[in-house]
């Protein structure tokens, strides 16, 4: 061992027989008091102290010396290295007298003004135990004696608040029983919840539920079926108990992945593919599939039922299966609908059906021209499309766009589609203005129009007439009338211009403006006839300058009653709690009532029932929070516009300068 290594150890050695006085002192009250956590704790803090009070020593000893030696020349830092020839010579003179200077008394004079005693920490030691020698002490001495009664039975009353919470949920969840302390739980819908007393020797204890009700729990149990979340209170303490409401069964078809499905025409399968999901079991799941065959007024339908079968885990069920056409017995030009139902193990079942889809096989082609070469075509003029169908189409196109992977030319195709539709609507209301023309391409009467050299239409009208009206006025619409139809085409031009442009997100807010004006005009009136002026009755001469009112009406119009949807005690409940006064009487009672019927998150709800618990236990800064809480929960709050008539008389308006 080197000469460094040598003194580090010494000191080393010192600083831990000073140290180790104040580890066992700080064992001895863990001792006494037979605590294995408190003497672990102590212990693990003594090894942290030591560790740390060696790297103290092995960072700092060189200093220790040389500021408490002063045979050692502030050189001690050469007694771990000296590279030079001079520091390996003064090295050398230093090891021939270390042993003189450094003494065991030296080294522990060293120790004692470089390491503390640590007597903070002790202090901190000794407190904690102190602390656990009363709580240990509490449950004995804690408890008052009454006059008369031995230590026994007053343990016996101490032992008996002691409340314990017992969840029984319903069988079919097949969530287990639980007994607990009081505290916060979380129970399924329907779960009977039992507060019970361990040794009810004592008076019976009393539980308030915060929709207003108290249990009470003393030799018989306080019992409570769960059907939403509350919060109760025991000695000034709440505790939450959240319910989880059951859900019904969720149904996810991932295959077809459309509601009406187009299958090829040289389709030999068709996939199907369910998923049924339940928070607690599925009970029943079936596919009732139903078959269309024929066409015209000679359509025949078949229905089949299929259960689908249950899996290892109850709360799910995933079936999928690659029909052949052959299996579901579908030929060219057949439609088959499906769909899903299922239900779950609830007391009250819950049901849950999907949306019906459609699979399809087209009809061969030859099929489809057979027997109508001879036979006559009628045709039928094309029938307009509604504005709302051209939302519709254009919602559709948006969504295709969003969803599928549609090429330029489609979407080009579809749009023009609909802006074809637009134009043809737009021409139909403009007719009423007086509109011949359209922006695109020539229309219809063109074709009819002579023509000059150039090939253009020729307006004999007005090129060689005079014009004695507008086109626009030759109809019999009122001004008013004729504004909205400039809104509603002034609205399908820019729809139109939108979807020619290939743009078909930018052409729906003007359909919907077209839309709201075309119901504007439909619910307008179709005749408006002037009436004519009122002539009121001659006064009778006798009366007139009299100043007599009998038989005369009144001036004064009245604003007609609002339905009031606010009662009345809550109107006088929610005026009471802006002050500090006294609280109308069975208030509790009309706030429950309102709180349970007009809020319905349960977060909401079960803190406002806090605040209505905390007001009706003297709280006078908790009334401005419940009374935000309800007046929030007045969703239809009435407006009266009605004015307060004033009495004037002549000193007032004499008081303000006015003519006597």
């Amino acid at each position: 061992m080197s000469a460094g290594a040598d003194i580090f150890v010494r000191l080393w050695r010192a600083a831990l027989r000073r140290r180790a006085g104040l580890w066992l002192i700080g064992a001895l009250p863990w001792l006494l008091l037979r605590s294995g956590p408190g003497l672990l704790a102590w212990s693990a803090f003594c090894a942290w102290d030591g560790l740390r009070l060696k790297q103290r020593v092995e960072r700092h000893w060189t200093a220790w010396l040389d500021g408490a030696v002063p045979e050692m020349e502030d050189s001690a830092a050469l007694l771990l290295q000296a590279e030079s020839p001079v520091a390996q010579l003064q090295r050398q003179r230093l090891l021939e007298r270390i042993d003189a200077s450094l003494t065991a008394p030296r080294v522990r004079a060293i120790v004692r003004v470089r390491v503390r005693m640590g007597l903070p920490w002790l202090a901190g030691n000794l407190a904690l135990a102190a602390l656990a020698w009363g709580a240990a002490l509490l449950p004995h001495g804690a408890q008052p004696r009454a006059a008369g009664v031995p230590g026994a039975k007053a343990a016996r009353v101490a032992v008996a608040a002691e409340l314990t919470v017992k969840l029984t949920p319903p069988r079919y969840t097949g969530v287990a029983e639980s007994v607990s302390a009081p505290r916060d739980l979380t129970a399924p819908e329907q779960t009977v919840v039992e507060w019970c007393l361990k040794h009810p020797a004592g008076a019976a204890e009393t539980l308030e539920l915060s929709d207003g009700r108290q249990l009470r729990a003393g030799a018989d149990c306080a019992r409570w079926t769960a059907t939403e979340s509350i919060f109760w209170r025991w000695r000034g303490a709440r505790y939450t108990l959240k319910v989880l409401p059951d859900s019904a069964p969720e149904i996810v078809v991932s295959q077809p992945n459309e509601i009406i499905k187009e299958l090829a025409r040289d389709a030999t399968q068709a996939a199907m593919a369910v998923s049924v999901r339940d928070d607690y079991q599925v009970k029943q799941a079936t596919l009732h599939l139903t078959l269309a065959r024929g066409s015209g007024e000679n359509i025949r339908f078949s229905d089949r039922e299929l259960p689908i079968p249950a899996g290892r885990d109850p709360h799910r069920r995933d079936w999928a299966r690659n029909w052949t056409l052959a299996d579901l017995g579908m030929e060219p030009g057949d439609e088959l609908y499906f769909f899903v139902r299922a239900l779950d193990n609830a007391a009250r079942p819950h049901t849950v059906q999907s949306p019906t889809y459609t699979l399809r096989l087209p009809a061969p082609q030859a099929e489809e021209e057979q027997d109508v070469s001879a036979l006559p075509v009628m045709v039928k003029p094309e029938s307009l499309r509604s504005q709302r169908q051209i939302i519709i189409d254009t919602e559709q196109l948006i969504a295709d766009m969003r969803v599928k992977k549609m090429d330029a030319a489609t979407v080009r195709e579809r749009s023009e589609g609909i802006a074809a539709d637009q134009g043809a609507l737009r021409r139909r209301y403009g007719q009423f203005l007086g509109e011949e023309s359209t922006l695109f391409g020539k229309d219809e009467h063109d074709d009819d129009h002579g023509g000059a050299g150039n090939g253009k239409p020729q307006d004999v009208l007005h090129e060689f007439g005079h014009a004695h009206d507008q086109a626009e006025n030759a109809t019999l619409f009122d001004e008013a009338t004729k504004k909205v139809l400039r809104r509603a085409l002034s609205a399908m031009w820019d729809a139109e211009n939108a979807l020619r442009a290939i743009t078909p997100k930018t052409a729906l807010p003007p359909e919907h403006k077209a839309l709201d004006a075309i119901k504007e005009l439909q619910q307008s009136e179709r005749i408006y006839l002037h009436k004519t002026a009122f002539a009121p009755p001659p006064l009778k001469e006798d009366k007139r300058m009299t100043g007599d009112m009998a038989g005369a009406a009144g001036g004064k119009r009245e604003q007609s009653a609002a339905p009031d949807s606010v009662p009345a005690p809550l109107r006088e409940l929610v005026q009471a709690l802006a002050g500090d006064g006294p609280l109308p009487g069975l208030w509790t009672r009309t706030a429950h009532d309102w709180v349970r019927e007009r809020i319905a998150p349960d977060e909401q709800r079960l803190a406002a029932q806090r605040a209505i618990q905390d007001v009706a236990d003297g709280c006078l800064a908790c009334r401005p929070v419940l009374r935000a809480w309800l007046r929030g929960a007045v969703h239809e709050a009435p407006v009266l516009l009605q004015a307060t008539p004033v009495v004037e008389t002549r000193f007032e308006r004499a008081v303000r300068g006015g003519v006597q």
